[in-house]
């Protein structure tokens, strides 16, 4: 074949072929080749050799995830468990580490990962209601991960990662549109509320249809061996067989395990739990500082009188707290704030007939107000701020002593921001980001007790204390958990000569709570209030005592009963059951790889 094109040329192949090509094209090539040819230069090619190599994936079990999430470096600890849940477990697993050491973190790494494999992409994890909005920071912020809060009844169908209250999700309207989807993986926080297969919460988690499933917990136990199984069943039906079959194999009483070594072993195929003995973690201090106050004598002059009231009315029963327990309100508020009882006090003056003999004497407390012209805790808490000279979170109990600081510290020029109940999930956002980034101080009420990580911030005031122990170690835990870095210095203010001085020589000195493991203290008050609470008894007591003298006696008794449960915790004996349970839950822990040369690596 011959082209008249003179830019085309016939070179013989043979005598069968012959090949037209381009002359301006052979030319054009030889100079790319020239000048390095149609290829990157060496250095550019060895780039892209090691991008292909650092994107190979050498085995199953190499998390994918931890290249994906630049803004969090995960601990040991919790980059094993992730690993241990993927490959072991097949994302059916009870992660129970001790308070403090990141379940949310290890739940958030485990999903990132069956979400980077394209194994996960429907998504429903139920909190409790004051946790939502944590759940939906984290896992934007540490993961990327595309979480929203529920709000409408669309939310559910619209998006595919949704955090949402077990309340909201288990009541119409929204129980049969959640019923009625399919989900690659639930995450369920605070899990031990499924220990009871009779409650709503436990039928409502068993009818979700669900892939993987992920239940939270410090506490699997804490009082029958059947919240154990019953949890476990609910993660993964049979894997401990029937209850009459559990019960037979592996349980003497409700409280005392038989068989431990294989009830263990069945256990670890479900259940992961981190300690903070195992060493992998180093927590900060807890630097307790107890500041006793004498109120002015006005001040002293209201409480003396609220006392003398609400115990007036007690005799009046004849003794029966029940009917008068309302009134021992009274008693909290006087050592918050005057401004926390007048208005308790005004509401209860409106309420009263007009013929009542009360009313006269309830007005007699709002004039000894009046007559409050200085707040004791209030200037001591403003030395203390000014002293700190950081960043410093005060609790209350009581809204009108929140505001009364707020308006305080205004004054004083030191800037403040409030935290509370009631404020919509925007708002609370909002607080915290001007109290990280431009207020000295946030001003909590209880709401505050849960559901924030305040790992910024390392100084604590206790402006009043509550009469649950629980919930002042709720309150240091929002400071004092993974990831502070700072010794976190707690200041206590209680006021001499009142039942704040006995609440806190309560928990200071009879029941250790400062230096209590985590998850002992609610151990502890598990057993002592089997029959009333700890809150009625100390108002029984209060209210009985016919002195000072006998307050104190019946103070040191309490004492004295704490330590008598703590000392039977550490026995193998019938008030130290759920020693020997923990224990076999603690061993399951240690089932755990811990090679750390690896982790690293």
């Amino acid at each position: 074949m011959q082209s008249n094109d003179k830019k085309h040329h016939v070179r013989p192949f043979n005598e069968h072929v012959q090949i037209l090509y381009d002359r301006e094209w052979f030319e054009m090539l030889h100079d790319k080749a020239l000048r390095n040819g149609t290829w990157d230069d060496w250095t550019l090619y060895q780039l892209a050799f090691e991008a292909e190599q650092a994107s190979l994936i050498s085995s199953f079990d190499q998390l994918q995830s931890l290249v994906h999430i630049p803004q969090l470096t995960p601990m040991p600890h919790q980059i094993e468990t992730a690993k241990k849940v993927l490959t072991e477990m097949r994302g059916r697993a009870i992660l129970a580490d001790e308070v403090g050491l990141g379940k949310t973190i290890e739940a958030g790494l485990i999903l990132k990962e069956y979400i980077i494999r394209g194994l996960v992409k429907k998504v429903l994890i139920l909190v409790p209601a004051s946790l939502v909005l944590q759940w939906v920071r984290e896992l934007n912020q540490k993961f990327g991960i595309p979480a929203v809060a529920q709000k409408k009844e669309y939310m559910w169908v619209q998006n595919d990662i949704v955090v949402a209250s077990m309340d909201t999700a288990k009541r119409d309207p929204h129980r049969d549109i959640v019923l009625g989807m399919e989900y690659d993986m639930l995450i369920v926080d605070e899990a031990h509320k499924l220990k009871n297969k009779k409650t709503t919460n436990y039928q409502f988690i068993n009818e979700l249809r669900k892939k993987y499933c992920l239940l939270l917990t410090a506490t699997p136990v804490q009082n029958d061996l059947k919240e154990l199984y019953n949890l476990i069943t609910l993660l993964k039906p049979g894997q401990l067989g029937g209850q009459n079959s559990f019960q037979a194999n592996y349980v003497v009483d409700k409280r005392i395990p038989k068989n431990e070594e294989q009830l263990q072993q069945e256990l670890s195929k479900v259940m992961i739990r981190n300690r903070r003995s195992d060493g992998n973690v180093n927590f900060t201090k807890r630097i307790v500082r107890n500041i006793p106050l004498a109120l002015s004598p006005e001040e002293q002059a209201l409480y003396n009188g609220v006392t003398d009231f609400v115990k007036g009315r007690y005799e009046e029963a004849g003794g029966d707290l029940s009917s008068i327990l309302s009134l021992v309100t009274l008693q909290r508020e006087v050592c918050s704030s005057r401004d926390a009882v007048f208005i308790t006090l005004v509401n209860m003056f409106k309420k009263t007939p007009e013929d009542s003999p009360l009313r006269p004497r309830i007005w007699e407390l709002v004039e000894l107000i009046r007559s409050i012209k200085s707040n004791t805790k209030a200037e001591k808490v403003m030395e203390l701020v000014q002293e700190i000279n950081d960043k410093v979170i005060i609790f209350t109990e009581y809204r009108a002593s929140q505001e009364y600081l707020l308006q305080f510290l205004k004054d004083h020029k030191i800037t403040a921001v409030p935290y509370r109940g009631g404020m919509n999930r925007g708002k609370k956002d909002w607080m915290m980001d001007l109290f990280r980034n431009r207020a000295q101080v946030l001003v909590a009420t209880e709401a505050g007790g849960e559901g924030i990580n305040l790992q910024f911030c390392h100084n604590m005031i206790n402006f009043d204390l509550p009469w649950n122990p629980m919930r002042v170690e709720q309150r240091i835990g929002r400071v004092h958990r993974l990831g502070q870095q700072d010794d976190v210095k707690i200041y206590n203010l209680s006021t001499r000569g009142t039942i704040e001085e006995y609440i806190l020589s309560l928990l200071h000195e009879k029941i250790n709570m400062f230096e209590l493991v985590i998850g002992e203290l609610d151990t502890i008050l598990e057993r002592f209030e089997q029959t009333h609470s700890l809150e009625k008894q100390l108002a029984q007591m209060i209210l009985s005592s016919k002195n000072e003298d006998e307050i104190r006696r019946q103070m040191d008794d309490l004492g004295r009963s704490f330590s008598e449960i703590r000392t039977g915790l550490t026995r193998d004996t019938d008030t130290g059951e759920m020693q020997r349970v923990n224990a076999m839950l603690d061993a399951v822990g240690q089932t755990i790889p811990r090679n750390d040369a690896e982790v690293s690596s």
